[in-house]
């Protein structure tokens, strides 16, 4: 048995990241793995991949997309965040977004894409983080195969446990294309959206107000 096959067989939910990073070499057994499955369900569902010049090829194309892509926050270590002195104490509250999400459903592996608010009420005595590193973040847990009530969790527990701040706050606000490609088929103008406050901002609805008033305002964008 592969060392792959026997990692992958250790692997936890589909939504948390495998116990080590999956170098190079292992990621291109992956996807020959996968190929030969993905070949063998076109088979099953009589879609001719040999000699169709529409899907010839695409057995492979589709595995490279799970490994290299969809699923490649599972397989990577999270990113690496930027620290700076808060030299001049900044107590108050920061919010950034929008942040786009591109994600997968768990349930029907269907697109998931939206928008993320990150509010941090930072330390006066901590260290305050490069703006970049909360999209590096939000694109990290959002590469493998997610539901939205999960996903708003994991980018806030890792966010406090990396920066300790006071008090942090995530909104997804998201649209669900297993909604709006099968089933009811839904608008896209349907979406679901959800909140996970920590600390101070879990605590004072002052703060939760103010935060939902900044979504809101940068949601809307510049005034034309």
């Amino acid at each position: 048995m592969s060392v792959t096959i026997q990692r992958l067989r250790r692997a936890r939910l589909g939504n948390e990241a495998l116990d080590q990073a999956v170098g190079q070499a292992e990621r291109a057994a992956m996807v020959e793995s996968a190929e030969k499955k993905l070949e063998e369900l076109f088979d099953v569902l009589r879609i001719d991949h040999r000699n169709d010049h529409n899907t010839r090829g695409t057995p492979r194309r589709v595995a490279k997309m799970f490994v290299e892509e969809v699923l490649r926050g599972r397989y990577e270590a999270p990113p690496r965040i930027t620290e700076f002195d808060n030299t001049h104490g900044f107590d108050q509250l920061i919010v950034t977004g929008p942040i786009d999400l591109r994600s997968t459903c768990a349930h029907h592996l269907m697109p998931i894409y939206g928008q993320v608010f990150v509010g941090v009420l930072p330390s006066a005595e901590g260290k305050i983080i490069g703006l970049s590193k909360y999209d590096r973040i939000v694109d990290h847990f959002a590469a493998r195969l997610q539901i939205q009530e999960e996903l708003v969790r994991q980018i806030g527990q890792h966010i406090v446990e990396a920066t300790a701040p006071r008090g942090l706050a995530v909104r997804i606000s998201a649209v669900h294309m297993c909604k709006t490609q099968r089933g009811v088929r839904a608008s896209h103008r349907s979406r679901m959206v959800n909140c996970s406050y920590y600390g101070e901002l879990a605590e004072d609805q002052k703060l939760k107000d103010q935060f939902m008033h900044e979504c809101i305002a940068l949601e809307r964008g510049p005034a034309s």
